[in-house]
């Protein structure tokens, strides 16, 4: 090889290195890295939807942290993950039973505090708990149950202090339940208020809303530019890899209540994306719809006990593909260190391999975990 010959390898060598080819370095829609999305913070290590929660996963690297938000008797909006405050708060203790209610939340009678019952100067007289048993208990009782416009603080606080943009990722919750005791669309409105407040009327805002219904994002749509994502959501994997759909995981609560038919898997067939399409920007399946997991008898993570992260893995469903060629995002949940690994123990590297299918975000407890599957890509 003359000189020049050399020299030119050389250089096409060091640009292929440097990630100057043709080919981006991640299969996302855009091109650019994916987002590691703080699921109710880092609530794989403080109790979830505190400020604390929220600023440790600002802390392990996040670029969203995820408030699911609900309204008080007054009419504020707190981040809890449902409105029922029995199993994240200290509610038994500070309040009697006779505070407790039944209420139909989608189609299930359900007994138990509701945030709708308090005010919020009496929620934030409560304290939050670690949910989960298996979890570290050693922050029970310390943290309050923020407002969103204390989240929103935080994010902005956050993203002056580290110079990189910290967004927030909220969760329209139950919009119709709310809708039963609030009003039509006051949620909805409340929201948007807060947040064109807080970063403007721009489909550039840090910001993205999501929600398990359909009819508040289309109202949303027709209110806001700030990006929308629809959730997809099921009961849980059949053995052969195809989704289980129970009630009340088997369609939008909203498309219950109309008499729609249409199923969660229904929004992603290709005519399901194109309807997503005519109102939102992203959709949030639930990651068993994105890779096909099997139930096949065999273990393989060498402990000797069958689960579910013995699964096989099939590969991706072609879901990803087909919502990018329609120009839709995937943001995928949930991962987790301690818990549902379809087809893998290891959950850095179930991450990888969602990230290298080309998922736009992942919401995971564990943030650092996120950023770790990203960095190895």
């Amino acid at each position: 090889m003359n000189a020049r010959l050399l020299w030119a390898a050389l250089a096409l060598a060091a640009l292929q290195a440097c990630g100057g080819g043709d080919d981006p370095r991640y299969n996302t829609l855009s091109g650019e890295a994916p987002l590691v999305i703080g699921h109710r913070g880092a609530s794989g290590e403080r109790p979830e939807h505190t400020l604390e929660s929220y600023q440790l996963a600002i802390d392990q690297g996040a670029d969203f942290v995820e408030p699911d938000l609900v309204l008080t008797a007054d009419g504020e909006m707190i981040a809890r993950h449902e409105p029922m405050l029995d199993s994240t708060t200290d509610v038994a203790s500070k309040f009697p039973a006779s505070r407790m209610s039944t209420k139909m939340v989608d189609g299930v009678p359900t007994t138990a505090y509701f945030a709708g019952d308090f005010t919020l100067a009496e929620i934030k007289t409560l304290r939050a708990v670690q949910s989960r048993a298996s979890r570290s208990q050693a922050y029970n009782g310390q943290f309050s149950i923020p407002t969103l416009a204390e989240v929103i603080t935080l994010a902005k606080n956050a993203s002056a202090k580290t110079g990189r943009t910290i967004g927030i990722y909220p969760e329209v919750k139950h919009s119709t339940f709310h809708d039963g005791f609030f009003g039509r669309q006051v949620f909805e409105n409340k929201l948007v208020s807060m947040l064109h407040l807080a970063y403007g009327n721009t489909r550039s805002a840090p910001v993205f809303i999501q929600s398990f219904e359909v009819s508040n994002l289309q109202y949303l749509n027709t209110k806001t530019d700030i990006r929308l994502v629809q959730l997809i959501d099921a009961d849980d994997v059949n053995k052969d890899g195809s989704m289980s759909l129970v009630a009340p995981y088997r369609q939008p609560y909203d498309f219950v209540v109309k008499g729609d038919t249409r199923l969660f898997s229904d929004l992603l067939t290709s005519s399901g994306l194109d309807f997503v399409k005519t109102y939102a920007d992203a959709v949030g399946p639930w990651k068993p719809y994105l890779v096909k997991t099997v139930d096949d008898g065999v273990e393989r993570t060498g402990d000797t006990t069958l689960s579910i992260n013995d699964r096989r893995v099939d590969g991706s469903t072609g879901v990803v593909e087909l919502a990018h060629s329609k120009g839709l995002l995937v943001h995928t949940w949930t991962f987790r260190n301690d818990a549902s690994g379809y087809g893998f123990k290891d959950p850095q590297a179930e991450m990888r391999y969602y990230m290298s299918l080309g998922v736009d975000g992942v919401f995971t407890d564990f943030p650092a975990t996120g950023v770790a599957a990203r960095s190895g890509l």
